[in-house]
């Protein structure tokens, strides 16, 4: 949708409500619905305010110590949200309902940097210099359950109603139990100017994945984000609840592998990017699993790695290389459900661009099963993953000072929620026997 065209709908009374929203750091929209006469009069121009606490909150948005640009001691003030006009589109499941990104900025017009949209423009402007531009898909997977919400809440989240009861990979049968659910999502976020591609069943009771098309890299993750966003909204609407949790229970945890293609590569160039994706992934691993349930995914023979292997077409490494001349790409596996987009996908061009920049050599494809490897391992907590991060030269040279420091203390206030925590497994395992 264009201006003009928002414009004229919001004339013909179509739309009467336009919302703005940025993606925090747990990669989820966050902003403010305008009645959309205010935007086009004044926010369409000027862009609006919010409050910077909202990239230096915890997952329950709690106020939290140890963030240079947001605290208590600098008042907590606004910064801006600076529309971007090519994201503008309807959404389909909140009639009369526009939506729109925005980029986050100071009022002195300077970018906030450690924003995770900045973050990816950062990277990718780092390839234009190159005169290249990145292609990506991700493939997000989430599981269903026929309880709302709010009884999912009321239960504690536990006994809760997976919508179905076996396995339904690729099943027609089982995923024709959830085709309502399933086909509002797929047509509506299609009449949201996402494209498409296809569903399908997952492993795990409930699990389920909707496939959208390759796009430029910064288009797909804004998609993502809206995607997500909107497939809940979906779900809450049709009484039913969706989760991306990472790891939700013993089987079988949801990925988002990340598709990821350069426009102008030879055989040595994206040899040399697939060799930084593996040179530079432990270190990386904070951007592509963020929180502690992340690695509870990272298991054997469980379709998620451990290994920090390539293999053509195999999945049991960390990445694996498919397709062949101009659809030839890399597929990082690393990433959970719960991943952010934009940070993602900046650390896998910042890989990349490592490998590139110092000629790395690809080693060879491995074959046969990576499980069984005992080369390098995808870090196995989120502690061991802060601390790579925190030693890594590629990410401070990459991401600068600032955006280390940000996120270092995002994977900080984590790790310090769930070590104060005392979880069922401790009841159960302790109330009688210790």
């Amino acid at each position: 949708m264009t201006i003009d065209e928002l414009r004229t709908a919001a004339e013909r009374g179509d739309i009467d409500t336009v919302v703005i929203a940025l993606c925090d750091m747990q990669g989820r929209l966050m902003g403010k619905r305008l009645s959309a006469r205010h935007f086009l009069d004044t926010v369409a121009g000027h862009g609006a305010e919010a409050c910077n606490y909202l990239l230096a909150v915890d997952v329950e948005m709690n106020t939290v110590e140890g963030y240079a640009m947001s605290s208590w001691s600098g008042g907590y003030g606004d910064f801006v949200l600076k529309p971007d006009f090519d994201t503008l589109r309807s959404t389909p499941w909140q009639p009369g309902t526009a939506l729109l990104l925005a980029d986050l900025q100071w009022h002195d017009g300077s970018d906030v940097v450690a924003s995770p949209r900045q973050i990816l423009r950062k990277q990718l402007a780092r390839l234009d210099e190159r005169g290249v531009q990145a292609q990506a898909a991700t493939e997000l997977e989430f599981i269903v359950f026929r309880d709302s919400y709010e009884q999912a809440q009321a239960k504690a989240y536990r006994g809760l109603d997976p919508a179905n009861g076996y396995n339904v990979d690729y099943s027609r049968l089982g995923t024709a139990r959830v085709e309502p659910l399933l086909r509002r999502i797929r047509n509506e976020m299609d009449g949201a100017g996402l494209y498409v591609e296809d569903s399908k069943g997952e492993c795990n009771l409930g699990q389920h994945e909707i496939n959208f098309r390759y796009g430029p890299a910064l288009r797909t993750a804004d998609q993502h984000a809206i995607y997500k966003q909107g497939a809940k909204e979906i779900a809450a609407q049709e009484g039913m609840a969706i989760t991306y949790m990472a790891k939700f229970d013993e089987r079988e945890g949801s990925s988002c592998h990340i598709h990821l293609s350069l426009s102008e590569w030879d055989d040595g160039t994206f040899r040399s990017f697939v060799a930084g994706q593996l040179a530079c992934a432990r270190e990386l691993t904070l951007f592509y699993a963020p929180n502690v349930n992340s690695y509870k995914r990272f298991a054997a023979a469980s379709f998620a790695p451990t290994a920090i292997r390539w293999g053509h077409d195999n999945r049991t490494c960390a990445m694996r290389v498919v397709g062949e001349g101009p659809s030839l790409r890399v597929e990082n596996r690393i990433p959970g459900a719960d991943v952010n987009p934009y940070l993602a996908l900046a650390a896998m061009v910042a890989a990349g661009l490592h490998g590139v920049e110092n000629g790395l050599e690809l080693e060879p494809a491995f074959e046969g099963n990576a499980y069984d490897d005992d080369g390098p391992k995808v870090p196995s907590t989120l502690r061991d993953a802060r601390d790579l991060f925190a030693a890594s030269d590629v990410a401070r040279s990459a991401f600068g000072e600032e955006v280390v420091a940000h996120y270092l203390n995002y994977a900080d206030v984590e790790l310090a929620a769930y070590e104060s925590a005392v979880t069922d497994w401790e009841r159960f395992r302790g109330f009688e026997r210790l």
